[in-house]
């Protein structure tokens, strides 16, 4: 994907401003259809919706048993069909294995990323979009739980899906944005998404991903139980975190340069980073959970070796889940 077309500060102001666009060029197209995709659907993923509403647009995570992310679907219904925007990596290997899993239900899969583009808009739609999936981030999704304080940064974020055919005419209407503006702005609205904050030990307590994409109260669908546990009785092992990276550096991190604290042991590794047109350099992380958060962090660049200093803002709090109390409960049998 083209990081920037100019300068990448402008872009950014221009996509907050209505007038640019950026083609997501990782994103893979699912087509679900059938008269049992919902309910299939729902079995299969951590948010409700058996009951999905038409154009209603959500977020789900699918798990394996250990409560690990796999995978995050930007998820929207038309009616008759269900569209699963995802990112592309490993995309044949994913159909095959949801094929697999349908077994008697009346669901057929179909990969349409080589008929759909994704366009990436802020508060409008691309005209002639066949559906677009508005991003519910930050607000707490029904049955879904926060952690930590609703994030206060603007994020009108749209994914637009427009005919391969017709994709010129998307670039009548819009100029161009690289990824580097777009970025800039998910980190500063502390929104997690894949790949970049999925690695193989990923748990959604730990980017505060319980309030969009996991509905605490539905059915049974795999991994619920672990999701469960970790939320009622456990603390996640790591936690996101918003840093404010030293400006004086001439680079930003990359996706996984390791974080220190005081000594020189790593205690976290990058996720996401940007600069932004108001804040500067930004960055996501993820560190311990029981990381001081008032301690200065020190970021060593894998690229050219170079330190950054950083200091943090509190995304998912250090007492995050628990939140069963259980101490009336100690000495009975």
């Amino acid at each position: 994907m083209t990081q920037s077309f100019s300068n990448p500060l402008v872009e950014q102001r221009e996509f907050v401003a209505g007038v640019s666009a950026v083609l997501l060029e990782d994103k893979a197209v699912l087509l679900v259809s059938g008269e049992d995709r919902l309910t299939w659907l729902n079995d299969l993923l951590s948010q409700k919706l058996d009951d999905l509403n038409p154009s209603v647009c959500v977020e789900a995570l699918w798990l394996d048993a250990q409560g690990r992310i796999v995978r995050d679907f930007h998820i929207v219904d038309d009616g008759e069909k269900t569209w699963l925007l995802t990112y592309s990596a490993e995309i044949d290997t994913l159909v095959s294995q949801l094929q697999r899993m349908v077994f008697r239900a009346k669901v057929s899969i179909e990969n349409k990323t080589a008929d759909y583009a994704v366009v990436a808009t802020w508060a409008k739609a691309v005209s002639g979009s066949v559906i677009s999936w508005l991003d519910p981030w930050p607000e707490t999704a029904v049955g879904g739980w926060r952690y930590g304080d609703n994030p206060t940064e603007p994020w009108q974020y749209l994914e637009s899906l427009v005919p391969i055919n017709q994709l010129d005419s998307v670039w009548k209407e819009f100029q161009h944005c690289g990824t580097m503006g777009l970025d800039a702005l998910r980190v500063a609205a502390r929104r997690p998404t894949g790949p970049n904050e999925i690695d193989d030990k990923a748990l959604p307590h730990e980017f505060d991903w319980l309030s969009s994409a996991v509905h605490m109260s539905k059915g049974c669908y795999r991994g619920q139980e672990a999701v469960a546990k970790v939320h009622n009785l456990g603390h996640p092992p790591r936690r996101l975190v918003f840093l404010h990276l030293d400006g004086s550096a001439h680079s930003l991190p990359d996706l996984g340069d390791e974080i220190f604290g005081k000594d020189d042991i790593a205690i976290g590794k990058i996720t996401s980073a940007g600069q932004h047109h108001e804040m500067g350099p930004i960055a996501l992380a993820l560190v311990k959970r029981n990381t001081p958060v008032e301690m200065e962090l020190r970021i060593v660049t894998k690229a050219t070796g170079e330190e950054l200093s950083a200091t943090q803002e509190v995304i998912v709090p250090v007492d995050a889940g628990s939140v069963v109390d259980v101490s009336g409960l100690r000495g009975k049998k």
